[in-house]
């Protein structure tokens, strides 16, 4: 399986959930207006924090280390074992928490606690929903990226279709009931392909402790929950200081140009998470990373350039598709955040380098240290170019983690 084949998998699994999500944003704004997509904006993103938290934040764990000892059969039972155990008590743990606090979590979240059946139900699951990351992880790690694709595609498609059920029967509630069951219906498809797969065996869903393996699975929560929880304060921090600077409105032209980013580029993401984590995880030799490296920007940054340059030339195209006339203003933001883009990409393959070798500390020390210069980017360059700055500081902030991944992957290649 090489980049190209994964990505096109990665890009059939991504574009179903996308068109899932489009489905169900669409039957929202459609039965309960703006209000009901506020309230599922809160919801999804409740559930965002709570698909990170359960299990414990380790399915980049799971899929580093089942790469890494896939052909030591030992080391992969203890290995999957404490993920199992650690995943179970997480979960536990968050679920408990969610239903001693689903009245307070469905007034603030939703601004009304008759929701709070939904939090409840979605406390009630999370063992499922780890158990769901847990076989995904693993499927992964042994880079079974078609057997991961198509799990991923029938779970969207039934997901749609329980949304399509519940909503004729209770509205707005039965549109984010279905978001929670379709998190359970990817283990009910999930579960069956994995023990179909040649290499599943009895010995992967045994509970057991081991410390080593413990303690190297909660390196990877620590990253995984800085990765996951600085991006929205950060947001929130800009958000606010473009809202007192230019107003809501250039806030809303900000977001729009930032959501188109995040759409195009989630196919790239993805096919480098499927691929690139077990890749670099079970390669050692230093001839061999080089080699992975140079194969992914041969591949990734050809398509990166080519699928900017789309998105500008379509700028106003996209922009009233997505959004509406209303959202002219923000053609004018595109150039810089597109160019930001490109490295973004760039850097993010290196990076992939810290996690598959696990550099907690480097890794943990590095997000916060490029978060906190992104927001004073922010202040400084919104402060000399308008709102343009805020593009400006994101593609420049960009480039500075570009060299440092350098720095990092040239001194630990250095060291192989």
């Amino acid at each position: 399986m090489n980049i190209a084949r994964a990505g096109i998998y990665a890009s059939i699994a991504t574009a179903a959930k996308l068109l899932a999500g489009l489905v169900i944003v669409k039957l929202v704004a459609w039965m309960a207006g703006p209000e009901g997509v506020g309230r599922l904006g809160q919801f999804m993103s409740l559930m965002s924090v709570l698909a990170v938290l359960a299990g414990g934040g380790i399915s980049a764990g799971v899929v580093k280390y089942v790469a890494e000892y896939r052909d030591d059969p030992h080391r992969l039972s203890l290995l999957l074992g404490a993920a199992l155990w650690y995943a179970l008590c997480a979960s536990c743990l968050v679920g408990v928490i969610g239903l001693l606090l689903s009245r307070q979590i469905a007034g603030w979240l939703l601004g009304d606690v008759r929701y709070w059946g939904l939090v409840v139900v979605l406390a009630a699951v999370q063992t499922g929903i780890a158990m769901a990351n847990y076989v995904l992880a693993v499927i992964n790690g042994f880079m079974d990226v078609k057997r991961l694709a198509c799990i991923q595609v029938l779970g969207s498609l039934l997901s749609v279709a329980v949304a399509l059920c519940l909503a004729r029967w209770l509205q707005l509630y039965g549109v984010l009931l279905a978001l929670v069951v379709g998190q359970l219906l990817v283990l009910a498809v999930g579960l069956p392909a994995w023990w179909r797969s040649p290499y599943f065996s009895r010995h992967m869903l045994r509970l057991r402790f081991d410390r080593e393996m413990t303690w190297r699975l909660a390196a990877f929560s620590v990253m995984t929950l800085t990765s996951a929880l600085l991006p929205p304060l950060v947001n929130i921090a800009v958000r606010d200081h473009l809202a007192a600077r230019f107003g809501w409105e250039h806030v809303g032209y900000w977001q729009a140009v930032g959501k188109v980013s995040d759409a195009y580029l989630l196919f790239l993401t993805t096919a480098i998470n499927v691929y690139y984590l077990p890749k670099l995880a079970s390669t050692h030799a230093r001839e061999s990373l080089v080699a992975e490296l140079r194969l992914a920007y041969r591949y990734v940054m050809p398509a990166v350039v080519l699928l900017a340059v789309g998105v500008y030339l379509c700028r106003g195209w996209v922009t009233l598709l997505l959004f509406s006339d209303g959202f002219a203003a923000a053609n004018a933001l595109y150039a810089p955040q597109l160019m930001g883009d490109v490295v973004k990409i760039a850097s993010f393959v290196l990076s992939y380098v810290m996690l598959a070798k696990a550099m907690t500390g480097l890794f943990v020390v590095s997000e916060i240290v490029f978060a906190i210069s992104y927001v004073l980017l922010v202040f400084l360059l919104t402060a000399r170019f308008g709102l343009v700055g805020a593009m400006y500081a994101f593609a420049l902030n960009y480039a500075l983690y570009l060299v440092f991944n350098v720095i990092v992957v040239r001194r630990y290649l250095g060291e192989v």
